[in-house]
């Protein structure tokens, strides 16, 4: 399915295959969880249709051992699919329930995040940057300049950008000052939100 869809990477689609997105799911939702979508998973959250999973994993060009920051755990589905593609994940979660929630998911599949964080996206984590790359898994009405200064030269960030529906964008740091910026078309995410609950 992401295959026709346009996906070609195929370490993304093999990561993919590997996750069981079942486990993410609430249990009511299970008879559909390999169907191409979203889905609540309680707190006012959702989780991402499988295209957008691949299509923003797509576009962080991946290499094993890359150092990610991920704003968003949510159910954590993403994170696991850049942990199957080697990655190192750093993940926050502003929302207490799915936060515990998810950790309870990560350590019945054995998936380990370098560092999985309660607190707020906004400020990324500072005292572990520079990272290769930075996901975004909510709509931001904007860039958030301090996550644009966590990223390494050279880094790509993919953050869906605008009120609903949000464009998908992908910021390259060019250099210390500079970055480039490529836009992907339109997305649905939940916002973005300040602070931490």
């Amino acid at each position: 399915m992401m295959r026709e869809k346009g996906i070609k990477d195929q370490r993304v689609l093999d990561a993919m295959n590997k996750v069981p997105r079942h486990v993410f799911l609430d249990s009511s939702f299970l008879e559909h969880a390999y169907q191409n979508k979203a889905f609540p998973i309680g707190a006012d959250q959702t989780i991402s249709h499988p295209y957008t999973v691949a299509f923003q994993s797509e576009l962080l060009q991946v290499k094993p051992n890359d150092k990610i920051l991920e704003i968003g755990t949510g159910s954590g589905y993403q994170c696991a699919v850049l942990l199957e593609m080697g990655a190192q994940v750093y993940t926050i979660e502003r929302q207490n329930e799915l936060y515990k929630k998810t950790n309870l998911i990560f350590r019945k599949l054995n998936y380990r995040p370098k560092r999985y964080f309660f607190g707020d996206g906004y400020k990324g984590m500072p005292e572990d940057a520079p990272f290769d790359s930075i996901i975004v898994t909510c709509g931001a009405p904007q860039i958030p300049q301090t996550l644009l200064s966590q990223l390494k030269i050279g880094g790509r960030m993919v953050i869906p950008v605008g009120d609903d529906p949000q464009i998908m964008t992908l910021l390259i740091r060019e250099t210390a000052t500079q970055f480039s910026k490529e836009t992907f078309g339109e997305f649905r995410f939940v916002p973005f939100l300040d602070g931490k609950q």
